[in-house]
Order: structure tokens, then C-alpha cells, then sequence
């Protein structure tokens, strides 16, 4: 009964860390959620967050010296899609066969071959927090480059979802195929923020996440990453420590 009892204490405790959100996140996420940038601090407009939605979402930033970078729509926050992109060798459990529209490689494959030494061949989905973010297309429809405003690839991003802060990288952007779309995350950052109801084809519908990107090379992790992690904890656990620094940036 007292082993039992303690059992169930550390689980808690460990519940409690998994779910703080910093205040100077939360008052972030509640601004964004009540507002609409404009002036300087909308970087670009004219994205959906669904196919059959409006072009009302934006790419924004905190300030003028762009400590932070986000996505917002109109007095809202952004959806989650699903993305099973890359190396999905170890499917890990199946979630992702579900998914129509998948695609063999992700958008910095050769940059993770590069900070893993060779040792990966691309991020896989079930295992990297991973965030879709930036749009590349040729139609004509609405583009955003971050690292035209210093976000590096596989830099460390913060995503908010409810009472979760999860760390994930920059992995993928957005391509061509429909609507220039925003909202998305890898399948194993969406298990982390709304559990294993996620798949390939199921996402979070609910505009009430926050994603953030960090401008500088410094928020690039480089080697220090746990790259060959096996699961989303171990990769996560080794990016904190840095997703911890950069968040103090915003205020």
C-alpha cells in the first residue's frame, strides 16, 4: 500500500511538470488569442488553416526585434494537422498509415543528416516533435520563408496546446498541394499534446494552439539534439534545456 502510495505521488508530480505553462507563455498565448497583430508585427497574411476555411491567418512576431515568431488568425490561435513526413522505417505503432498525403522525405533532410552525423536519415514522425512551419509553393499562392526573419532550420520551437508546453524543432514547411495551409505538427507531437486519438488523417480541429519559433542561431541545437532518440520523451528531454532559455525571451 505505501510503495502503491508513493507510486502514485511521483506520478503526479511528474503530471504537474508535464502541464506548466511559464507566465510569461501563458500571458503570450492569452494575448494572441484575444487580438490581431498588425503594423510591423504581421509579418505576412493570407493563409487558411483548413482547406474549405478563409485566408485569414497570419505569421506575426512579438516585436519589432523579433524575439519570437508566430502563428495567429483572427482573435484566434492555430489548428494541428497531422504530418508523417520523413523516415517512418520504425512505424512505431501504425498511427501514421492512416495519412493520404505522406511524403518520403521532410523539407531539412539533408540539415538532419548533417546534426546527427549521418546517423539518422531524416526525421521520423512517430519519434521527432516536429513543427510544419513556413510556405514553399510556385502557383502564385500566399509564401513565408522564416529564415528570412533569422528562424534557422531544426531550431528548437515552443508549442502551447491547453495546459502543455512541448519543445519540437522546425522540420518541415508547407508545400503546394492545396491551399497555402498553416497549423501542423509531426503525429508524435500531436500524441504529445491531445494523446493516441491523433493519426495520419485525424488532427486537432480546435484553433487554440500556440506555435512558436525563435529567431538566431542560437536556438539551433545542433549535436546537442538526441537526433537517434527512439521515442518522442527521449528527443524532447534532450532539446529542453534549451527550449527553456528561449522562452525567457518573451515578455
Amino acid at each position: 500500500m505505501r510503495s502503491t502510495l508513493i507510486l502514485l505521488i511521483i506520478l503526479a508530480a511528474q503530471s504537474v511538470s508535464a502541464v506548466a505553462v511559464p507566465a510569461n507563455v501563458r500571458n503570450l498565448y492569452n494575448r494572441v488569442k484575444t487580438s490581431t497583430c498588425t503594423g510591423t508585427d504581421k509579418l505576412k497574411g493570407g493563409f487558411y488553416d483548413q482547406d474549405n476555411g478563409q485566408a485569414k491567418w497570419s505569421y506575426c512576431q512579438t516585436s519589432v526585434a523579433s524575439k519570437a515568431i508566430f502563428l495567429q488568425g483572427p482573435s484566434t490561435l492555430a489548428n494541428m494537422d497531422i504530418d508523417c513526413d520523413g523516415d517512418l522505417s520504425n512505424p512505431v505503432d501504425g498511427r501514421c498509415g492512416s495519412s493520404d498525403d505522406t511524403q518520403g522525405e521532410t523539407r531539412w533532410k539533408a540539415e538532419v543528416q548533417v546534426a546527427s552525423n549521418r546517423k539518422i536519415k531524416d526525421l521520423n514522425a512517430n519519434i521527432h516533435p516536429y513543427v510544419v512551419f513556413g510556405n514553399e509553393r510556385d502557383d502564385g499562392g500566399a509564401t513565408f520563408d522564416p529564415r528570412s526573419f533569422g528562424v534557422r532550420p531544426l531550431s528548437v520551437m515552443a508549442v502551447v496546446c491547453g495546459d502543455k508546453l512541448i519543445y519540437g524543432v522546425w522540420g518541415d514547411t508547407n508545400g503546394d498541394d492545396g491551399p497555402p495551409l498553416v497549423g501542423e505538427a509531426s503525429l508524435s507531437l500531436a500524441t504529445a499534446c491531445f494523446g493516441k486519438s491523433m493519426n495520419g488523417n485525424n488532427g486537432h480541429d480546435g484553433t487554440d494552439v500556440l506555435y512558436i519559433a525563435f529567431p538566431g542561431d542560437d536556438a539551433v541545437p545542433g549535436s546537442s539534439a538526441n537526433w537517434t532518440a527512439t521515442n518522442f520523451q527521449q528527443f524532447e528531454d534532450s532539446i529542453t534545456a534549451l527550449g527553456n532559455r528561449l522562452i525567457q525571451r518573451i515578455t
